[in-house]
């Protein structure tokens, strides 16, 4: 194969999930349930690799709104179940309008979200 098409490829499929998990997240939002804070930065327009990394950071000293568990696989068959916090709408507003990460790129990505989310 050739390694254009290789890289053409490559880049169609991750454009192809991003645009799934964002469709993903906004579907989820609209419901009006409370949701993960990767939901929710996902749905604000924070890329997906982003929104994963910053999420428990993000979430580090909130109060939740709800609670839910979910099982994660650790290494081999292994499962774990754990719980994952949930926040509305309005708490996740709030907490976008102070948060900024250390990172200045992260940060200005979240300002901007913070913006869009204001407007």
């Amino acid at each position: 194969m050739i390694a254009a098409n290789r890289t053409r490829r490559a880049t169609l499929r991750h454009r192809a999930t991003a645009t799934r998990t964002t469709r993903r997240a906004h579907r989820a939002i609209n419901t009006g349930q409370p949701q993960p804070a990767r939901t929710h930065l996902t749905a604000a327009g924070i890329d997906d690799p982003t929104a994963k990394r910053f999420a428990g950071a993000f979430s580090r000293g909130l109060t939740a709104d709800g609670a839910r568990t979910t099982r994660i696989k650790l290494k081999g068959r292994a499962r774990k179940t754990v719980q994952v916090k949930l926040y509305t709408a309005t708490t996740f507003a709030t907490r976008l309008a102070t948060y900024r990460p250390k990172d200045r790129a992260a940060a200005a990505r979240f300002e901007q979200a913070a913006h869009r989310l204001a407007a």
